[in-house]
Formats: C-alpha cells, structure tokens, sequence
C-alpha cells in the first residue's frame, strides 16, 4: 500500500481509549472510526484531548479504522 491509497478527512476527537487510541467522529459523516497517533506526533509529544479538531488518514480497504496526523490549533 502506497501514500496515494489514503483518504484524508477531518474529525473531532470523541473518546480517549487506552495506548493512545482515540474514538473519532468524523465531519462529512455521522460515524466514528477508531485512529491511533502517527510516529511524528508521538515523536514530538503533541498531546490529543477530547473535543479536538484533527486531521486523519484512513486506507481504502478498512474504513473503520485510521492514523491521526494532524490536530489543528485552537
């Protein structure tokens, strides 16, 4: 699988699960889906807080589940 195999879509942070899993529901629809954090924002210690705004990636062949790679400044 490929960069170019990912779909991007915004989101806000609903739960916070244990070993950095976060329940997300995202903006264009009404479900939420199950992300983990990606290595550059465990890298740099960028804390995620339910209620907010990130951007995620999730792979076409599981739409149920994602990577967040952004979270938006308030």
């Amino acid at each position: 699988m490929s960069k170019e195999d990912t779909i991007q879509v915004k989101g806000v942070v609903q739960n916070v699960l244990p070993n950095a899993h976060f329940d997300v529901k995202l903006e264009d629809a009404d479900t939420n889906v199950l992300c983990h954090i990606s290595g550059k924002i465990r890298k740099n210690n960028i804390t995620i807080l339910m209620g907010d705004r990130v951007d995620i990636e999730m792979s076409v062949y599981d739409l149920s589940k994602g990577r967040i790679v952004y979270r938006h400044k308030k």
